[in-house]
Order: structure tokens, then sequence, then C-alpha cells
């Protein structure tokens, strides 16, 4: 592939993507340091790719998984990228998103960049879209309305699809910061936390609409009181994750923060509503996204304070469990 592309058009491009096809990370992935910002937003991107083929209601399993391997092997310089691109557009000929096919369309943009980052990080990149890839492969298959089998397989899925992010995350900072790889040093599981629930939360709020499309990721013998009270847990695990990150790297913790409390924000209207229909009814208000974007900005400085936020936001899903 050839890396004789303007980079900072490149960068340009990946900036402007990430704010069509994610809002919120549009919000956080800048707080970061201009190099962690490169590699966590093309890491999202990649992402952002799989799960689209993911996503394609209309693609049954085979296709979804040979789809994914084609990109996996174009990540991993095992194949060419045009040898995914050009099938995945055809098979997404119907796929309604075009800001998510335009990203399918620069993979050779988004993997540019990739190889512009250093050896560490790309490694760490390739091994975190080889599990996602190869997990939702997996789980291409146990798609249903039931939902999963059990908590254990509900954990799997989502350690491939955002656990594995949390471990990322944990690598890649720990690579520009010696004091947060000295401080998670034996705490590496609450990585894995961190990004548990983050997805969980998207799991709960996006289950009316999986379930309008004939699919569930909950699982089967598990009621949404349950739930609740695993993704708290996971709360609670990821806010002991933010307070190692070091008080001087302020825009790894603004950043994990941020994505924090929205999370615990939304699972609190969740928990309040009992029952919903669509995601529009526990969705957070912008002003409320401003709000607490504002207010991170000196939290992430306290500890004290960003428990106190935890303590109080969470109430409504402690009531509940």
């Amino acid at each position: 592939m050839s890396l004789s592309e303007n980079p900072s058009t490149d960068l340009a491009y990946q900036k402007a993507i990430l704010g069509s096809v994610s809002r919120t990370f549009a919000l956080t992935i800048p707080l970061l340091t201009p190099i962690i910002e490169k590699v966590v937003g093309n890491t999202y991107l990649l992402c952002r790719i799989v799960d689209t083929i993911e996503d394609a209601a209309d693609l049954n399993p085979e296709t979804k998984q040979r789809l994914s391997q084609l990109f996996l092997d174009a990540v991993l310089e095992k194949g060419s990228v045009e040898s995914f691109v050009k099938p995945c557009l055809e098979a997404l000929h119907h796929y309604g998103n075009q800001d998510e096919l335009d990203l399918i369309a620069h993979t050779p943009t988004v993997l540019r960049i990739l190889h512009t980052c250093s050896k560490d990080d790309q490694a760490a990149v390739s091994r975190c879209v080889s599990i996602m890839s190869e997990g939702m492969s997996h789980f291409h298959g146990k798609q249903t309305q039931a939902g999963l089998k059990d908590l254990p397989e509900f954990e799997k899925y989502c350690y491939v699809v955002a656990g594995v992010v949390g471990e990322l995350l944990t690598t890649i900072f720990s690579n520009h910061s010696s004091a947060f790889a000295k401080s998670i040093k034996g705490h590496e599981d609450l990585a894995i936390a961190f990004g548990q629930a983050l997805q969980m939360t998207n799991i709960l709020k996006d289950s009316p609409e999986d379930h309008a499309r004939g699919v569930s990721w909950k699982p089967a013998d598990m009621s949404q009181k349950a739930l609740l009270k695993i993704s708290y847990e996971k709360l609670q695990d990821s806010l002991r994750y933010i307070f190692l990150i070091p008080k001087e790297e302020l825009g790894m913790r603004r950043f994990c923060f941020l994505a924090f409390g929205l999370a615990v924000m939304t699972l609190s209207k969740i928990a309040k509503q009992k029952e919903f229909s669509n995601k529009e009814e526990v969705k957070l208000s912008r002003n409320t996204v401003i709000a607490f974007y504002a207010f991170t900005q000196f939290a992430v400085k306290s500890d004290a304070l960003m428990r106190t936020f935890f303590d109080i936001s969470s109430s409504a899903l402690r009531k509940t469990i």
C-alpha cells in the first residue's frame, strides 16, 4: 500500500468522518494528546468498520464472516485493502448509513494513518481489531430473538466488542505514559470492566431497535434488573480504573471520565424508565451532554468530585438493585 498520500489530508479525513459516525467519540477523542488522539481515533474507525458489517441486517452470517475475514487480512497486511473494499461495498449496496459506507470506501486512508503510528501502537491496534473481528464472526451465527445463552456468553460478547478496547486503551496509554504504566500494573482487569460497562449500556439502550430486527444481545435467562446490577458493578470497576490514571494525565482522565459519566447517566435513565420502546426515550439531551462536558474539565482533577458525581448520578440505578 502506498504511503505517498498527504498525511495531513488523511488526518483531516479521519477527524471529519469521526464526527459523522460518532458524536460521543468525536467529543472525547480530541481530549487526548495529538499522538494518542491519532491512534485511538484510528482504532475507533477500524472498529466501526467491523461494527458496520455486524449491523447490516440484510447480510447473512456467512457473508458477514467472509467480509470480516477480508477486512482483518487487510489490517494485518495479509491481503490487499482493495480485495476488502469492493466486495464489502457491493454487499452493502442497500445499507442506509452513507457516512459508514464512506468510511468503508476510505479504508485505505484509515490504514495509511495506522502505518504512521509507532510499531508498539500498531501491534496493539492489530491485536484489538483481530480479537474484535474474529469474536464478532463467532457471534454472527448466534443472533437470535431469544438472546445469548447465559451470562458467561454475554460477558464474552461484551469482551470481544468492547472489553478488548479497554485493554487497547491501557496499552496505548502505557506506551505514552510511564506513570500510568506503573499505576495500572496488576489492575489490568479493570480495563476490561471499563469497556464492558460502556458496551452493556449500549446493549440496554439499543435493545428496542435490536428487538425490532429480530436480535437480542442480552442473556436469555436474565432479567433487566439483574443486567442493571451487573452494569453497576462494572461501573464501579470503571471508576477505579479512572482513579489509576495519574492526575497529570488530564486528557486521558477526561477522555475516560466523559465516556464513563455519559454511561452512568444513560443507565440511570434506563433504570428509572423500566420499559421503553425507543432509545430516544433514554437518550441524554444535548444540554445534559454539554453541561457534563464542561463539568469534566475540573472534575477530573479530584477523585472525590468524580466519586460524588457517581454516587449522586447512579442513585436511581442503585435503587433498582
